[in-house]
């Protein structure tokens, strides 16, 4: 944390440092334990605050005067400064006292692959500052000084060469000839014996001038007129059609150096899938950034993700070849290698772009040790192990961007004329910029070609990789490099979860599909690490969700069916499918909902890692919910109709409480035809059961009679549960069969489909059965008036209700039973019960059990001449209409108009009043809309229109008829 003064460091970069790679499994702990005494000892020094940490690492709040290393970096860089200048004495006594803080070997107590690196990086600032010292003093004439203090660090160093002719140069100028050529044949011996080379060529011409008794300069510290030598300008020129990335670029950009502290070297890394244009944006922000660093740009494709990378050590010989060392001088010693990197850009302001890089071991002998100097990494993983890197994650253009790259490269005009092709060209190619670049290139090479053309043909999901290739542009390729990278379990998840359609997954999906793995989850973070998987974020249920980039996935489906055996995608499907279903069915059983008995088919549930206990179902149902539905239709699209029947069913009590009507018929209509093809009986109606519901009660006002086909619908699901045997699922039927009779009037008919109901309920045990049963028996006494009767039978629903433990269903039962009161005069009853179910309703968020909540309170308020009543009626007419619950915002629209008429207002009571009508004859439960009727002719009464109120009252009288006479 010292080291990296000024930035935070993440719980994972300091596991990598401690453990390099090879962390045991209880490293977070050890860390956080670490952590603990550490605190503990900076509180014993009275300093309890300047440990920071949080979710995303831990930094020490400290200011650079209390760190040494700081200190000794501000006094190098001061006297760097000092000595351009010309003021050699300060410069010299500014070196001085910065290394007077050195006290011993640094980090000398420490060990591990970090401080390994981080020592030789803290020597070499040492040694650099030292030979720099020796330069100062040699030329204020103090050569004496200057062979006493260096001949340690020289026996210490034997084979650093700065070391060697600073004191080769002190011995020969205070008179000591001999030892100075004695020094340099022992260097030489050395360099020839462990490094089979001869002296470079500074050092050989200052032996030539000793033995020649020239006189010898010291020169390494820059003083006032010197010119530095060529800067290195490595960089490939920046891309002429470059196009967005502001954000990214500026971030860069300040980083590398407005935003950089002076103590430390600046490292910027951009991390991200191949083709998403790391490249692209890293040569952009080298060249912006270049003015900043005069003494030489450094630039190397470390080739990361190709088969073989590059070796660290030859780079740096490339390097120290544009940096001036001859090629005979470098050594063959990675190490020395390194030193003498390091010490060529000591003092200097060079840029190093480490382009493509695979690992932390590879960049690290690349970093500079100057903090004047800065890098720029890019990778398809996150090198989160090289110290005090500052990461930007690179995601695909937004459409915007897309359109505008494929627009500098196929032209403007011809994006322009066809913008829908130019954005279905862009979705296409999932907005991944290569993939985009060369569907341009396509175009510019075919200038014929209209885009409609290209977009079409890229609809083939089949032939889309081999369509975005052109001269050596290609997406497959790009991603091969990935892919080829991985270990063979790797390369096998990453085949097999290509196989789902899912927008994104949890992590449990990765040992679903890879039973025998013992690290399912290890081998799905080395996906994530070859950016061949990106995580998403974390869920409402507390998981992290990882996804596929669209043309990725295509290309997991090409290896699949290349590598893998035929008969393979069904099966790893169907263990996928199955994990979903396992978990779904656990937590649907904790959904509250529908009182449907639970009727399941035959699919497997394999065992999968369950969520924690204290994870809530409709949580796990929000995170899950995409991917769910996505789910569901491919099982029907493979015919997997036992599946899609499970899944969906779980849905259902999901998909009531959250409002989520559209989905649900969607769903279920998709699962029917599916079960039709395959024959299965059992999944149709138990998939019509719920479409049933969802459609009498959530459809549109304008789908003509309701009711009517309700009652046809609801008798047409008892046949199929009787013909199947299935008697759970023939009261369940039964239930809908009472309520589509009281709805056409037939009381006395819907009295004995509620007893059938509740006999087959009882018989089978089915507790949320006999709940539902006794309410269409209330529902149906209290059409005919029978009060009493209705609320015990309410009674008897809301005690299954309860035992059964469904907050839902308790929440509609109150409802009944707040309306029963109220029509019984029992007002106080009526508003206890009501506020009861209006509260379990926005625990659950349940928006259907409000609405109907909400109008009963209205009319509730209206007898009691509560001004609340209006609220209630327009919050009730706001939700329905938002849900599109008909029958309720019909209900809701006749509440306004009788509040409307009670306050003398007979023309906004009409106009309610006549909406109301109109939609309760779409919906065909007669006795709702004979009262609609009766209340609209008094209105049209008070508004002096008699003669439409006539003709409506007659026509209310005369429904109102018509049902007394089929009781």
């Amino acid at each position: 944390m010292l080291l990296n003064r000024g930035r935070r460091i993440s719980r994972e970069a300091v596991i990598e440092a401690m453990w390099g790679g090879a962390a045991p499994s209880t490293a977070r702990s050890q860390v956080h334990n670490a952590v603990t005494v550490i605190r503990a000892h900076l509180a014993e020094l009275g300093a309890p605050e300047v440990l920071d940490s949080g979710p995303s690492g831990y930094e020490l709040l400290v200011e650079p005067e209390q760190v040494d290393i700081s200190r000794f970096d501000d006094g190098v860089r001061l006297a760097r400064d000092a000595a351009v200048r010309g003021g050699t004495e300060e410069a010299a006594r500014l070196l001085r006292g910065a290394l007077g803080l050195w006290s011993g070997e640094p980090l000398a107590d420490a060990t591990g692959a970090f401080v390994e690196a981080a020592r030789a990086r803290l020597v070499e600032r040492r040694l650099t500052a030292v030979e720099d010292l020796a330069d100062l003093e040699l030329e204020l004439g103090r050569a004496e000084v200057v062979a006493a203090e260096i001949a340690p660090l020289v026996d210490a160093h034997p084979m650093r060469e700065r070391l060697r002719v600073r004191q080769m140069t002190a011995l020969y100028r205070t008179g000591r000839q001999v030892e100075a050529l004695q020094s340099y044949r022992v260097y030489r011996n050395l360099l020839a014996e462990y490094e089979g080379l001869d002296p470079g060529r500074e050092i050989a011409e200052l032996e030539r001038m000793i033995l020649r008794a020239d006189p010898v300069p010291a020169a390494a510290m820059p003083t006032a007129g010197e010119h530095a030598p060529a800067a290195p300008a490595l960089l490939p020129p920046d891309i002429p059609d470059f196009t967005g990335r502001d954000g990214p670029a500026g971030e860069l950009h300040h980083l590398l150096t407005a935003g950089r502290p002076s103590s430390a070297l600046a490292v910027a890394g951009v991390a991200g899938m191949g083709g998403v244009g790391k490249t692209t944006l890293a040569v952009h922000v080298a060249h912006l950034a270049s003015s900043a660093y005069p003494d030489g740009q450094l630039y190397a494709n470390l080739r990361g993700a190709e088969a073989v990378a590059l070796d660290p050590s030859d780079v740096l010989a490339r390097f120290l070849r544009a940096l001036g060392v001859d090629a005979r001088a470098i050594p063959n010693d990675p190490v020395e290698r390194a030193e003498l990197y390091r010490t060529r850009l000591a003092g200097r302001r060079v840029l190093v772009v480490l382009d493509n890089a695979a690992s932390e071991e590879q960049v690290r002998p690349l970093l500079p040790g100057a903090a004047s100097c800065a890098v720029l990494l890019t990778s398809r993983a996150r090198l989160t192990g090289v110290e005090g890197a500052r990461w930007i994650d690179l995601d695909v253009f937004a459409r915007a961007e897309a359109i505008k790259l494929l627009g500098r490269v196929a032209g403007d005009a011809r994006v322009a004329a066809e913008p829908d092709e130019a954005a279905a060209i862009v979705r296409l190619c999932g907005g991944l910029p290569l993939a985009v670049r060369v569907a341009g290139a396509r175009l510019t090479a075919r200038p014929t070609w209209r885009l409609a053309h290209l977009s079409r043909m890229l609809r083939d999901e089949r032939r889309r990789l081999d369509r975005l290739a052109t001269g050596d542009l290609e997406v497959r390729a790009s991603l091969a490099l990935s892919y080829e990278g991985l270990k063979e379990e790797a390369k096998r998840l990453f085949r097999r979860l290509g196989r789902f359609d899912t927008p994104d997954f949890a992590a449990w999906l990765a040992g679903a599909v890879l039973e025998e793995a013992a690290d399912a989850a290890g081998l799905l973070e080395s996906l994530v690490d070859a950016q061949l998987v990106a995580v998403s974020g974390v869920d409402a249920a507390g998981q992290l969700r990882y996804r596929f980039h669209d043309l990725v996935r295509l290309y997991a489906r090409e290896r699949a069916d290349v590598e893998d055996p035929p008969g393979d995608r069904i099966e790893v499907l169907g263990s996928g499918f199955g994990g979903w279903l396992a978990i779904a069915e656990r937590m649907a059983a904790r959904v509250p909902g529908p009182c449907y008995a639970a009727i399941s088919g035959s699919a497997p549930r394999p065992a999968v890692e369950l969520p924690p206990d204290d994870v809530e179902p409709l949580a796990w149902f929000d995170a899950e919910r995409s991917a769910l539905l996505s789910v569901v239709r491919q099982a029907c699209a493979l015919d997997l109709d036992e599946l899609a029947f499970d899944l969906a069913g779980c849905l259902e009590k999901y998909f009531d409480i959250r409002g989520m009507y559209g989905d649900w018929s969607a769903i279920n209509r998709l699962v029917i035809e599916a079960c039709r093809r395959s024959g299965n009986l059992l999944g149709e109606a138990v998939m019509l059961r719920g479409l049933i519901d969802v459609v009498t009660w959530n459809s549109t006002p304008d789908v003509g009679d309701a009711t009517t086909r309700f009652h046809a619908d609801a008798f047409r699901l008892l046949d199929m549960f009787a013909e199947l045997g299935e008697r759970r699922g023939m009261s369940d039927a039964a239930v809908m069969c009472s309520w589509a009779l009281t709805a056409r009037g037939a009381q006395a008919e819907a009295l004995e489909y509620g007893e059938r109901a509740l006999r087959l309920a009882e018989e089978t045990d089915h507790l949320g059965g006999q709940a539902r049963a006794h309410v269409a028996l209330a529902v149906a006494l209290a059409e005919s008036r029978d009060v009493a009767r209705a609320i015990g039978h309410l009674d008897a629903a809301l005690a299954a209700a309860r035992a059964l433990g469904n907050p839902r269903y308790e929440t509609a039962v109150l409802q009944f039973l707040g309306i029963a009161y109220r029509e019984a005069g029992e007002l106080e009853t009526s508003a206890r019960m009501l506020d009861e179910s209006l509260a379990i309703s926005r625990r659950y968020h349940d928006v259907y059990t409000e609405v109907l909540t909400m109008v009963a309170l209205a009319r509730l308020y209206l007898r009691q001449g509560d001004p609340r009543a209006r609220e209630a009626a327009e919050t009730s007419l706001a939700l329905g209409r938002e849900f599109n619950m008909s029958h309720h915002i019909a209900d809701a629209l006749g509440a306004l108009g009788e509040i409307e008429l009670v306050a003398g207002r007979p023309a906004q009571a009409v106009s309610y009043l006549e909406q109301s009508v109109a939609i309760w004859r779409t919906r065909g439960w007669l006795s709702f809309l004979a009262l609609a009727l009766h209340v609209l002719g008094g209105a049209y009464e008070a508004n002096g229109d008699a003669p439409s109120a006539a003709r409506v009252r007659g026509e209310a009288q005369e429904i109102m008829s018509s049902l007394r006479a089929g009781r």
